[in-house]
């Protein structure tokens, strides 16, 4: 998905190709949003839309120039590992890729790894946080997507990188010699409430969260992993707003009665709606600084 003036043209002049060749009725069938992991490109399809499926990758290859394969998102993300099945659909038929951010090469197989670019603005935002020397605990790092542009644009000690998935590691790994972060970039195969219980307890000057559907119940270690002098969480949630409804005041107090019931002292200075993700459902993001 695009999120700048280019990517809103890109989006705009591949529906009016489209409608070349669509009824009218069903072009409105056809999902504007898709990603593109370095050179493929993976698209939601409809019923009505798929039997154009071809036709809309080849227009999605020739609108951009630099993807070789289209695939297809078949299912919901799904399991520990956050993954979504993917059916090619055309190009090259391959789901490996190295994506380009920020000055930072990624590698990611995207049918063994979670991987979204509509987080780039996010990841950014977090590294010009970072202070001279501090250690950072990213609990739920994917392909080590936050750990990298920290690494790159801040003069963190280090970044621990946990993940559960052993191929996000071994892409992990792929990632430290493409960035040239030995020794920056730490990649921890295991469930992040176990490292932080059993290696990782108050050594961290922040930690992230960027797993929504684990982030308000893994908090308690998130806390175990904050240095005794206090620090900053990254805390990343899905929530639904009513109309009218204060999203974000909203979080902050379903989060606060948490961390009140586990007796710590916090501010939440801010939080902003990283994304929308459907229907009054949206994803957001509290920074919140642990007292201790």
């Amino acid at each position: 998905m695009f999120h700048d003036g280019k990517g809103e043209r890109l989006r705009r002049r591949l529906k009016q190709i489209l409608s070349e060749f669509l009824p009218p009725d069903e072009l409105a069938y056809v999902y504007s949003s898709y990603d593109i992991v370095g050179d493929i490109a993976i698209l939601r399809l409809t019923e009505i839309s798929r039997k154009y499926s071809q036709i809309i990758a080849e227009m999605i290859m020739n609108v951009h120039k630099n993807v070789k394969t289209v695939l297809a998102q078949t299912s919901p993300v799904h399991g520990d590992f956050r993954l979504r099945k993917l059916e090619y659909i055309a190009g090259e038929n391959k789901t490996n890729a190295v994506h380009k951010e920020s000055e930072c090469l990624f590698s990611v197989n995207v049918g063994e790894c979670y991987f979204s670019p509509r987080l780039f603005y996010e990841r950014m935002r977090i590294a010009k946080q970072i202070r001279n020397g501090e250690v950072v605990v990213n609990m739920f790092a994917g392909v080590g997507c936050f750990s990298f542009v920290i690494a790159r644009h801040s003069n963190a000690q280090k970044v621990c990188s946990i993940d559960i998935n052993p191929a996000c590691i071994q892409s992990m790994r792929e990632n430290i010699r493409l960035n040239r972060v030995y020794g920056k970039v730490v990649p921890i195969l295991s469930d992040a409430k176990d490292v932080v219980e059993k290696e990782l307890c108050h050594l961290a000057d922040r930690v992230l969260m960027p797993l929504p559907e684990k982030a308000f119940e893994y908090l308690p270690y998130a806390l175990l992993a904050i240095k005794e002098a206090g620090g900053w969480i990254h805390y990343y949630d899905f929530e639904h707003a009513k109309k009218n409804e204060n999203l974000i005041e909203k979080a902050k107090l379903k989060v606060g009665e948490k961390l009140k019931s586990l007796d710590v002292a916090f501010e939440i200075p801010f939080g902003r709606i990283v994304r929308t993700i459907g229907p009054n459902w949206y994803q957001l993001v509290l920074d919140i600084i642990v007292h201790r």
